[in-house]
């Protein structure tokens, strides 16, 4: 069977995966390949102030963004994501004009109409993605620009479940732990 990507689509973490590091996460995915697969977890600001981690990059930014926690692998180093405006501008896109910002990007002024950090990132090897999602742990769904740049984060897994209704819509209002309720 030829292999298909999945970049540019959510990973949401199904409820019974029990890993800290993807408990109720919803995780962009920027890269899939047969080699493996890259993203970013979406819905993990952390205390850090985007502006104090890059500097370079805090005229792009909203006044108080946070980084976010991207995932458990290099989490002492920082990707950016962008909305960009012109696509020529330099960046790797996720999908539609979401895409990542390139180290030799340049001044992106009027380029981008948005960025978010993240530290570390989400990685999986040749075919456990895939294997992760025959099992079930994983629930594929759309990404919407909101879904990266929104600010009401702590309730992004249940509203992207609910947008995709039926069964998956019932799941979004399942309490985090089902045996308190």
């Amino acid at each position: 069977m030829p292999f298909t990507s999945l970049r540019g689509t959510l990973l949401v973490a199904a409820p019974f995966l029990r890993d800290p590091n993807f408990r109720r996460a919803v995780v962009l995915l920027c890269e899939h390949g047969p080699e493996g697969a890259m993203g970013v977890v979406l819905d993990r600001p952390t205390e850090t102030r985007a502006a104090d981690a890059v500097p370079s990059l805090s005229h792009l930014m909203a006044d108080g963004e946070r980084v976010h926690e991207g995932g458990p692998v290099e989490v002492g180093g920082v990707v950016a994501l962008a909305d960009f405006i012109d696509a020529d501008a330099g960046g790797s896109p996720a999908f539609g004009s979401i895409g990542f910002v390139s180290a030799d990007a340049g001044d992106l002024t009027g380029s981008v109409a948005a960025v978010r950090l993240y530290a570390g990132y989400s990685g999986w090897g040749a075919g456990q993605l895939e294997e992760e999602i025959e099992q079930g742990a994983w629930i594929l769904a759309t990404p919407i620009a909101d879904d990266v740049f929104g600010v009401d984060l702590h309730n992004l897994w249940a509203r992207v479940l609910e947008r995709q209704g039926g069964r998956l819509a019932l799941l979004a209002r399942m309490p985090d732990d089902p045996s308190v309720n």
